[in-house]
């Protein structure tokens, strides 16, 4: 277990470069399965998920070149096999791996995968979209065994989730016949996934909407794909130069797909101007409370609340930030409690927050990925030294963060 330590208050200067999307890649990578061909893949985070995901592809035989940036894989030995439990449960994006190894070997194998604890998280619809296409299912000492051939079918998602329709669409591309998911999630990585599966050969229609039309083929090729860039982190920097109170350049992003992200953070006080591929954010006039509601895309989406919550300790007025997916994505609460936040916690999915209140150094924790990352933002603007543990739950989204933050003026060193 490692810690951060951070010095504040500090101001955020200079330009930093985004990374491609953790979200688009944890789907897109277990893809590779599905091709009879090398792929490479551009624009690969270097992040922790990333490098357990790549764990598990190894263990089917593909061979792999590099860990970031520019990724090879070569699925010419693959084979079948089993998830590995230890890797699963330390990735909740494995499950994606359902629908491809399933479709790839006629049968898969894995126990309840991992991930943030930040709630209930059923894997309902992975299941019956699978079952829909035919598999059939055993359960057992917390496993999931499927196994069957697959034919397409029409099937209706109970919820529009993101790891379910990228699941059935890669179950989909070799089952025979035509499948219609409807109420598929139409996020942009889910998108980034239909994008590169077309490259490989398969026949999807629909893409970016929630009605998904996929045509069975006998098998798909090889492939060069760039992932897309990761939103989350983007707007995860603007709120760190803005509460910081410094000036800085974004580099990397998609700035034609953002949704509601710059609407709200505008309406918080942020003052930025988005160029081509970039967004520079100048020190705010004056931060503002707001009402935030996360949703499905293209709404807030939850992923962004937690840096959010920082950005409302240190404006004028109360926010309110609702939260409705998930019963534990505020357990970033305690830690800007401790920090002198003033937070009222309403429900399980709402809290109110108060400000401008000054925030004073002192020992937290990293309950969950965004949240870590919360805890790190709030710590440069804290007077004082600030201890954040468990930076390893910051790796598996945000890479070598320390070191990108201390070129910005930050003051952060890792401990263990």
């Amino acid at each position: 277990m490692s810690k951060f330590v951070i010095t504040g208050p500090t101001r955020l200067s200079g330009t930093v470069r985004v990374g491609g999307s953790k979200n688009a890649v944890l789907a897109v990578l277990p893809a590779c399965l599905l091709a009879t061909e090398p792929v490479t893949l551009h624009n690969v985070p270097k992040i922790s998920d990333v490098a357990v995901m790549l764990e598990i592809l190894r263990g089917f035989g593909m061979k792999i070149e590099g860990d970031s940036g520019t990724v090879r894989l070569d699925p010419s030995e693959l084979r079948p096999a089993t998830i590995e439990d230890d890797l699963a449960v330390r990735l909740r994006a494995s499950i994606t791996m359902l629908g491809p190894v399933l479709a790839r070997f006629g049968t898969v194998r894995m126990v309840h995968p991992g991930g943030d604890i930040i709630g209930k998280r059923p894997i309902d619809v992975h299941l019956g979209g699978l079952q829909a296409l035919g598999a059939k299912l055993k359960r057992y000492d917390g496993h999931y065994e499927l196994s069957g051939k697959l034919a397409a079918a029409e099937i209706f998602q109970e919820e529009a989730s993101v790891t379910g329709t990228e699941s059935t669409a890669m179950a989909a591309v070799l089952a025979s016949g035509r499948t219609e998911i409807r109420n598929a999630a139409s996020e942009l990585h889910v998108t980034d996934l239909m994008e590169f599966l077309i490259k490989l050969g398969a026949k999807i229609d629909g893409a970016g909407t929630n009605r998904l039309r996929i045509e069975g083929v006998e098998q798909l090729g090889g492939a060069e794909h760039t992932i897309r860039c990761d939103e989350i982190e983007a707007g995860t920097w603007m709120i760190a130069a803005a509460v910081t109170g410094g000036e800085l350049t974004i580099e990397g992003i998609d700035s034609d797909n953002f949704a509601v992200i710059p609407i709200k953070l505008r309406e918080a006080g942020i003052n930025f101007m988005t160029k081509g591929d970039s967004a520079t954010v100048k020190p705010p006039h004056a931060l503002k409370a707001v009402e935030i509601k996360t949703n499905l895309w293209p709404a807030f989406p939850s992923d962004l609340q937690a840096p959010l919550a920082t950005l409302c300790t240190q404006a004028q007025g109360t926010s309110l930030i609702h939260d409705w997916m998930y019963e534990e994505r505020f357990g970033y609460v305690k830690g800007l409690q401790a920090l002198g936040a003033n937070i009222k916690v309403e429900d399980p999915h709402r809290i109110r927050v108060t400000g401008p209140t000054k925030l004073r150094g002192t020992k937290i924790g990293s309950p969950d990925l965004r949240a870590g990352m919360t805890m790190v933002v709030a710590a440069m603007i804290a007077e004082g030294e600030t201890e954040v543990d468990h930076a390893e739950w910051i790796d598996r989204g945000y890479s070598d963060i320390e070191s990108r933050l201390r070129s910005l003026g930050a003051k952060i060193r890792r401990v263990g």
